[in-house]
């Protein structure tokens, strides 16, 4: 009995032993793995690093010639240096025209490098709604007048304060209207605000433009997405500007949404909470 015993004991042994032998096998294995998994995540990291600085770079060494570009084309608009005729007025809005399309999918490269980098400093600060309304209206109003399309604001009602990074709801704001302005080619574009309870604010953006068909909608907030309709072939962008919305959105605790019918116009919005509770003055990643 203690024969068979010690038999299936030694039995026992060896299948540990080769269970061990063949957990150690496997341990290394894993280990080797992680090994190779850090060594591809570092080049990814790598990549995307010089990448973010390559964008980072060129969008800084494109703006100054762009900037200059678009000065010379207002200062000759302005007729100091003599009069235009007819034809010379219409290329120089030509030339005005193409080089702020250009300089706004430079500045989207720019911000993209530093989502990306995760160089992102979100400073909020208190600020009426009303004010920030009023800064959109004088923004675009020199876009509007060449255009057969109007732009109304519907302020609400009071006096209502947020505490959040202004300047980002202020650029989501601008991506909206712009697009808006863009795939309007007439009619009405509406910029409104409404208070969702007491902690949070929707800014909403509507026109009565060409719509987006239903296949489209949920692609829209990727980067570099492009609609394929004729407009859009005319009115070439970055496909960065409602991407960067949406990160912007998110980083400030908010989310962005689109309602659209083909053919009947848009509706974009933004729900913002009232006050930022995040850690101001910070760089944060996306």
């Amino acid at each position: 009995m203690n024969a068979d015993l010690q038999g299936e004991l030694a039995a026992r042994d060896a299948d540990i032993a080769a269970l061990r032998e063949e957990l150690d096998e496997t341990n290394k294995g894993v280990v080797a793995l992680y090994a190779e998994l850090d060594d591809k995540a570092a080049q990814l990291r790598d990549a995307n690093e010089l990448k973010s600085r390559f964008l980072s770079y060129m969008s800084h060494e494109f703006r100054t010639p762009l900037t200059s570009m678009t000065s010379i084309a207002g200062i000759l608009l302005s007729r100091l240096d003599g009069p235009l005729t007819a034809e010379q007025q219409k290329q120089v809005e030509f030339i005005r025209s193409s080089t702020r399309e250009l300089t706004e999918m430079v500045n989207d490269l720019l911000d993209l490098a530093k989502v990306e980098a995760g160089r992102i400093t979100i400073s909020p600060e208190w600020f009426e709604m009303v004010d920030l309304f009023a800064a959109l209206r004088g923004m675009f109003k020199p876009i509007v007048a060449t255009t057969a399309v109007s732009l109304t604001f519907d302020e609400p009602e009071g006096e209502i304060k947020l505490f959040t990074d202004d300047k980002k709801v202020s650029q989501i704001l601008r991506n909206f209207i712009s697009n808006a302005l863009k795939f309007t080619p007439e009619g009405e574009v509406r910029v409104s605000a409404r208070l969702i309870g007491t902690e949070f604010v929707e800014f909403a953006v509507s026109d009565t433009g060409i719509g987006i068909a239903p296949e489209h909608v949920p692609n829209l907030f990727t980067d570099f997405v492009q609609l394929d309709v004729r407009l859009q072939k005319r009115l070439r962008g970055s496909g960065l500007g409602l991407s960067l919305a949406r990160k912007f959105a998110e980083l400030l605790g908010g989310r962005v949404g689109v309602e659209s019918q083909l053919g009947k116009g848009s509706r974009f919005f933004v729900v913002l909470p009232m006050r930022f509770a995040g850690v101001a003055n910070t760089a944060v990643k996306a």
